[in-house]
C-alpha cells in the first residue's frame, strides 16, 4: 500500500511539475510579448475590441502570476494567480468566439486554460490553502 501511495506521489509531482513549467513558459512569453505591445498583438487586440494599453496590463499580471506560481509558500497568493490565468484564458477564447475567429485562434488560450488546471489540481499539498 505504502509503495502505491509514493509512486502515486512521485507521478502527481512530475504532473504538476511538467504543467507547472508549460504554463509558466506560456504565461511568460505571451505576457512579455503583450507587456512590450508587439505589433501583430495590438492588431489582434483591437480586433477582439480592446485597447492597446490592455495589453500592458495582462502582461504585467502574467508576468507576475508566473513569479506567484512558481515562488515556495504564499498558497493564497498562488490561488489568485491560478484564478487570473483562468480568468485570462477563458475570456480569450470567448472573446475569439465572439468576433468568430478560426479554429487556430484558439489553440494557445486553450492549451494555457487545461495547464492551468492541469497545474492547480496537481500541486503539491505544501502549495495548497
Amino acid at each position: 500500500m505504502e509503495k502505491t501511495k509514493n509512486t502515486s506521489e512521485k507521478r502527481n509531482k512530475i504532473i504538476y511539475w511538467v504543467a507547472t513549467l508549460w504554463l509558466a513558459l506560456g504565461m511568460l512569453s505571451t505576457g512579455f510579448v503583450q507587456f512590450i505591445q508587439m505589433k501583430e498583438e495590438v492588431a489582434k487586440m483591437a480586433q477582439l475590441g480592446y485597447p492597446a494599453y490592455f495589453l500592458i496590463i495582462i502582461g504585467v499580471w502574467k508576468i507576475l502570476g508566473v513569479i506567484a506560481v512558481l515562488i515556495p509558500k504564499f498558497p493564497i497568493l498562488k490561488e489568485w494567480a491560478y484564478a487570473g490565468f483562468f480568468f485570462t484564458m477563458s475570456g480569450a477564447v470567448f472573446s475569439h468566439l465572439a468576433v468568430g475567429d478560426e479554429a487556430k485562434e484558439y489553440f494557445g488560450p486553450i492549451l494555457l486554460l487545461v495547464l492551468t488546471v492541469v497545474s492547480w489540481y496537481f500541486r503539491p499539498v505544501g502549495r495548497k490553502i
